[in-house]
């Protein structure tokens, strides 16, 4: 018998592999981190052994959920402003309260919530496009997640910036200070095509290539952009960035709701990653992504959750349900986006597009032990049919019970295992009573 570190059960392991393979009464063993078998039960524990046996009758377990598109730390602003236009809602109340609070406590404080919050709905990487990166890459890594953290640049000042410079300067240290981290992966993060000139992204591409790190950008997602960015350039967003050289398979382009039956041509051909953003999307008046087009047009989708300011939580869970159900409905066709292709969007295809494919995504031999266990002796997942169907159109972030990022179990029995959930909350509501304060005067 081989000993290892842990040995997970369940009624059901779905691997999300090439094959999409479901073993029944199947079983993982995990040594270093790493994933070191996968199979039916009885042959893995013919095998190894452990010391720590997780999971069981009863449960499922799937790759961690990939969230590729949002701003954690705005997890503090959850509900400050509701119910407006996307420009109205960032510019006169998102930016100011952005002004007055952002600091590195603040943006750290603020990533542990959010790491907490999106944990316990099983996901186990985010990608991220924020402010005082470092703070957020700490905090991250302090509770154990994986992320991407893509540094924010726009072209006017900000609390982190006075200028374009200073803006990619801070970008650069922050990329040197962190690549080569075990779960932090540095990005660049150009706001959009309407705050950072094609100067400005061309430069942003510069650091994507010389550190091959992604570049995490909004594209396409309100008419107002399209057309302020036609206006500006005669080009619509995506035929801009285009026409300038940035598209490529590292960058992310978080909505793409307007994008045309051409530029989801050229986001195929260039190997975009697209993080569609539905219940945002929704909130916000947005549109809805031509989600089907880009799928049979070979676009790599997946899901992102945007800020829990504009959507308002983060729960990869409920995107998946929303957008399988809203694309249905859209298209008149009840058999797009299946839940087999939802759960695939959500976890390796969401690794490979944040460049993550060889390390997670999928429970495979090799790979990163970054597995969720959740609970299925619950009525809403009862009787037992179809385990897809049930993980994309029933389950809940409730079900989830154990959570595991690179071999340690992060979250257990629904209890986070790495830090004081009660000090992150309690620091929330605190941050909260001075925000209500400020505003109200």
């Amino acid at each position: 018998m081989i000993n290892v570190d842990l040995i997970i059960k369940a009624d059901y392991v779905l691997k999300m592999d090439e094959g999409l393979t479901v073993i029944e009464d199947g079983a993982i063993a995990v040594k270093d981190s790493r994933i070191v078998s996968v199979g039916i039960s009885e042959d893995v524990c013919k095998k190894y052994s452990s010391g720590k046996i997780i999971g069981g009758e009863g449960c499922v377990a799937f790759p961690g959920l990939v969230n590729t598109h949002t701003h954690a730390p705005m997890v503090y602003f959850r509900g400050l402003e509701d119910d407006l236009p996307l420009k109205v809602w960032l510019e006169e109340h998102i930016w100011p309260a952005e002004e007055k609070w952002l600091s590195r406590e603040f943006v750290g404080d603020a990533a542990e919530l959010a790491c907490l919050e999106m944990l316990k709905a099983g996901i186990t990487i985010y990608n991220d496009m924020y402010f005082y990166g470092d703070a957020i890459a700490r905090s991250t890594r302090n509770i154990g997640m994986r992320a991407v953290v893509g540094v924010g640049i726009l072209d006017f000042p900000s609390k982190t910036a006075k200028t374009i410079e200073e803006y990619f300067s801070n970008a650069e240290n922050f990329i040197k200070d962190w690549i080569g981290d075990e779960l932090i992966v540095p990005g660049i993060a150009p706001h959009a095509p309407y705050t950072c000139s094609p100067d400005t992204m061309q430069e942003a591409k510069r650091l994507s290539e010389k550190y091959n790190i992604s570049l995490h950008i909004h594209l396409s997602e309100t008419e107002w952009e399209v057309e302020e960015i036609r206006n500006r350039y005669g080009k619509t967003p995506i035929a801009l960035l285009e026409s300038i050289g940035i598209l490529d398979e590292r960058v992310i382009a978080a909505h793409c709701v307007w994008a045309t039956d051409d530029e989801i041509d050229i986001l195929a051909r260039r190997k975009v990653g697209v993080a569609h953003c539905i219940e945002s999307n929704m909130k916000l008046a947005s549109g809805i992504a031509p989600v089907n087009k880009m799928l049979k047009s070979g676009v790599k989708v997946t899901f992102g959750t945007d800020s829990a300011a504009s959507n308002n939580d983060l729960n990869i869970l409920s995107e998946m349900s929303t957008a399988a159900k809203v694309h249905k409905a859209v298209s008149g066709d009840p058999t797009a986006l299946n839940a087999q292709q939802a759960l695939l969007m959500a976890t390796r295809w969401g690794a490979e597009a944040l460049g993550l494919g060889s390390v997670s995504g999928s429970i495979e031999e090799g790979k990163s032990a970054d597995i969720v266990i959740a609970g299925l002796k619950k009525p809403h997942l009862t009787p037992m049919y179809d385990i897809y169907s049930h993980i994309v159109y029933s389950m809940n972030a409730a079900d989830v019970d154990t959570v595991i990022v690179n071999g340690k179990v992060i979250i257990e029995k629904r209890r986070l295992t790495t830090a004081d959930e009660s000090e992150i909350i309690d620091k929330a509501v605190e941050w909260g009573k001075k925000i209500k304060s400020a505003k109200l005067k």
